[in-house]
């Protein structure tokens, strides 16, 4: 535990010091939503009908901007296999890399997601209903992300193929996700939606450290 408390607490100092990849991701954030107004028209009533599905494919395309730095570094400068070798088992050092992507990047784009649905009109009714779901559902983007970075590591062109290989996995999530506030917004039980949003956290969560574990190996082989 001491280990993988180290391994977070460096990758978050690292992350600060380059702050300019998070406040990137969290700008194109906001200017992406922003555009939709201007392609589809003012109209409240279009607007907060839209504005789910809106903030939920903003949030996965801004997630994915940082992604390729989680390993691509430590790989180039050769910091991944003094990890490897720290004693830490791969899926824990695949986890701390989930977790403090989701700490620069998810949690800021949770927290900006309110205020951006309020400017698209959304109706209030269905704002807990966003943030509730996007709370596991940014996890999972993580979690999805920091695998499909550990699959294409070493690869060419593996910027290209990280966003192909991840869009198919992350696609329930999305569903799932902007399903939630509009069933609020439609006077119906958000409850199925949020605990699907929970079964694939948790899927996610025991699946994708091994999986990228997997492949940290065979990328540092």
């Amino acid at each position: 535990m001491k280990l993988f408390t180290a391994l977070l607490a460096r990758d978050l100092r690292l992350a600060i010091r380059h702050g300019s990849d998070s406040l990137a991701a969290l700008l194109f954030f906001v200017l992406t939503a922003a555009l939709f107004p201007l392609a589809i028209g003012p109209a409240p009533e279009t607007l907060g009908r839209l504005a789910p599905g809106i903030v939920w494919v903003c949030a996965f395309l801004a997630a994915l901007l940082p992604i390729d730095r989680l390993f691509g570094a430590d790989f180039e400068d050769g910091s991944l296999d003094q990890l490897l070798l720290s004693g830490l088992p791969p899926a824990a050092i695949a986890l701390a890399k989930a977790v403090s992507h989701w700490l620069v990047t998810g949690l800021p784009l949770l927290l900006v997601s309110a205020p951006l649905a309020s400017m698209l009109r959304m109706p209030s009714t269905g704002l807990l209903a966003l943030l509730l779901g996007l709370l596991p559902g940014t996890m999972v983007l993580s979690l999805l992300g920091m695998t499909g970075a550990a699959i294409v590591l070493g690869a060419r062109r593996g910027a290209i193929l990280l966003p192909i290989l991840i869009l198919p996995l992350a696609t329930p999530v999305l569903i799932f996700g902007a399903a939630a506030p509009e069933a609020a917004m439609s006077g119906l039980s958000v409850r199925p939606h949020l605990l699907l949003e929970l079964a694939l956290l948790l899927a996610s969560l025991s699946l994708s450290p091994l999986a990228a574990g997997a492949a940290l190996r065979h990328a540092a082989d």
